[in-house]
């Protein structure tokens, strides 16, 4: 059955990282009567893929949909990093209102004004959620007047800048429209969705449209090509054509049509306007093409996305444990998996090397590029990749990097440190807030000074210090940076570490690991203490004899190893230094390492 267009409602809900947008999607769930009070309901029901619950973050944009007083709401669950701002730019335009979600204590952040941009060169309506106004320093008052600064400053219309407010806590189930008065329950937003959102519009008599935004997969039916029905009417079995941003057209039939049904899909026998469905008749469709009449196709057109900031080389493995520990090792079947992974996300970018065998992957950001690396790892998959590299750009001969602006919330006593160290990076302080305890400093900072600042700036601030960032544009080139100042540890041979050998390197540098474990010549054991690289022998075990004396034999007390994550083993290598990535282990090595033992050889 068609559903009434009058009857949907299709919002997004967009926020900064950790402001409570899937919490909110589950409550909304739970409270629009779809379940009955028997069933219990899964938290962060959204949240679909292993990394996106074990980080609390949402990577890849999701569809759901819940009925409320006889409407059909379907909701766009979008990412809120910038790293994967692609997801964002795309699922917008299926949207015909948005909820933009704003921490009361913390206000609008970085990425709020990411998502926000885009959703206003949409014109879409907006309804603004204080969220968290159970925290004990909430402040809403001051956060919507944040919000206005910040609808001001992207020139939004005068008609959106009156924008309707709800305050919530997603947490406890409850919103309001006082911010002094508690709710009860989230009936006064679900209410506000009804009055503040407008229906789809189209023509139901016109010839089909409906572009592809985002891709799922069936393991029976292969690609789903999931978008709004923006004109004519879908039906199963029909014929159609498919038409690609380029003008190529390809005959297909639809087979399958899946309405969304909380985070499932329902299978249906047709959709009108405004629906947000899932169709299965095309295995190569890809996001930017549009299923349209096959007697009058009128193919939408593709929009275009903000270009990728950082590449990373990925190149098959070919250390010596290659091939022990992933199930796809070869160049053919990373080639497979990145043009897979290209058709569903359109920021990122693949290209051969040009200088050997190996994959230039372009993206938004580290963390954008290191979920894909993560996620093959899973998947099974063996392989290296290189050094981040920012992409640079030469305009009118001049020489332009990638800037972001970052925001930084920590301790007054810490405030020193951070400055200091940004100072050093090439960081440039725009703006400064001081306020009981708490300093919020704003840089405008070269992309290339970020790289591998995190874990350094947690350990300045005892892991006490926030920062977030988001791209602001090209610049001019801001001189040589050297993000690294320490060499590192190498092992001069195949071995497994000894607890007695690593126990006399501590005095050289941090190590990277325990003893008992297999390494290999090249590999990166820790980090030298000086600037220089030094290579090391963590096998060399204690001489043994028959004199024992009680004072003179020391004890073996090995100081705890530094446990490096895949992220931070990316942003620490340098270009001659590569990261090993198998389905078990991360390492790293040494791209170049010469036979005979340097002069700095230790032990």
């Amino acid at each position: 059955m068609i559903l009434d267009t009058k009857t949907l409602r299709n919002i997004a809900i967009i926020a900064h990282v950790d402001h409570g947008k899937t919490t909110l999607v589950d409550e909304l769930f739970k409270q629009s009567g779809m379940y009955g009070s028997h069933r219990a309901v899964e938290e962060r029901l959204m949240d679909s893929m292993d990394l996106e619950r074990e980080r609390g973050i949402t990577i890849a944009s999701k569809n759901g949909a819940f009925n409320y007083k006889g409407h059909r709401v379907n909701i766009i669950d979008t990412p809120g990093h910038a790293d994967f701002g692609g997801q964002v730019e795309r699922v917008l335009q299926m949207a015909d209102g948005a909820l933009l979600l704003v921490d009361a204590q913390e206000g609008p952040m970085p990425q709020t004004y990411f998502v926000l941009k885009k959703a206003l060169a949409l014109d879409l309506p907006i309804i603004v959620v204080i969220n968290k106004i159970d925290k004990p320093a909430a402040r809403p008052h001051w956060a919507i007047d944040q919000v206005f600064d910040l609808f001001v400053k992207l020139d939004a219309p005068h008609d959106i800048l009156d924008f309707h407010v709800v305050y919530a806590s997603a947490k406890d189930g409850i919103a309001s429209l006082d911010p002094d008065v508690r709710g009860t329950n989230m009936i006064p937003l679900l209410d506000s969705i009804m009055k503040y959102i407008p229906c789809p519009s189209g023509d139901e008599n016109g010839p089909l449209q409906l572009q592809v935004k985002s891709i799922d997969y069936s393991p029976f039916l292969g690609r789903l090509g999931i978008g709004k029905v923006t004109s004519g009417t879908l039906k199963a079995n029909m014929p159609a054509a498919v038409a690609n941003p380029n003008g190529k057209l390809e005959q297909t039939r639809i087979t399958k049509i899946y309405r969304f049904e909380e985070n499932q899909k329902v299978e249906v026998g047709a959709a009108g306007i405004g629906e947000i469905v899932a169709v299965a008749g095309m295995d190569s469709v890809t996001v930017g093409d549009t299923y349209t009449s096959l007697d009058d196709p009128i193919p939408l057109p593709s929009e275009e996305v903000d270009p990728p900031t950082l590449s990373m080389s990925f190149l098959p493995n070919n250390s010596p444990f290659a091939g022990t520990e992933g199930d796809f090792v070869t160049s053919t079947h990373l080639r497979e998996r990145l043009e897979r992974e290209t058709l569903s996300d359109v920021a990122l970018l693949v290209d051969e090397l040009e200088d050997g065998i190996g994959f230039r992957v372009s993206g938004r950001g580290e963390l954008h590029l290191s979920i894909l690396v993560e996620r093959m790892r899973r998947e099974g998959y063996e392989f290296q990749v290189a050094c981040p590299e920012v992409i640079m750009k030469r305009v009118n001969g001049q020489l332009q990097e990638p800037y972001e602006e970052l925001t930084i919330d920590v301790a007054d006593d810490y405030m020193g440190v951070v400055i200091e160290k940004l100072g050093t990076r090439k960081g440039q302080m725009t703006e400064m807030h001081q306020e009981n305890g708490m300093v919020r400093l704003r840089y405008r900072i070269p992309t290339r000074g970020l790289l591998g600042y995190k874990p350094e700036f947690m350990s300045d601030t005892r892991g006490m210090g926030v920062m977030t960032y988001i791209f602001d544009g090209y610049d001019v080139h801001a001189g040589e940076m050297k993000n690294r100042k320490n060499g590192v540890l190498i092992a001069m041979e195949n071995c497994t570490t000894v607890a007695y050998a690593l126990f006399n390197l501590q005095n050289r540098g941090e190590l990277f690991l325990g003893p008992g474990i297999k390494i290999y010549k090249g590999q990166i054991v820790g980090e030298h203490c000086r600037d220089n690289d030094l290579i090391v022998n963590p096998a060399k075990g204690k001489q043994l004899t028959n004199v024992r004396a009680a004072g003179s034999d020391e004890n073996v007390i090995l100081t705890p190893f530094r446990d490096m994550s895949l992220e931070s083993c990316i942003s620490y290598i340098n270009p001659d230094e590569l990261v090993e990535v198998t389905p078990k282990n991360i390492r790293l090595r040494k791209i170049v390492f010469g036979k005979q033992r340097s002069q700095n050889s230790g032990q």
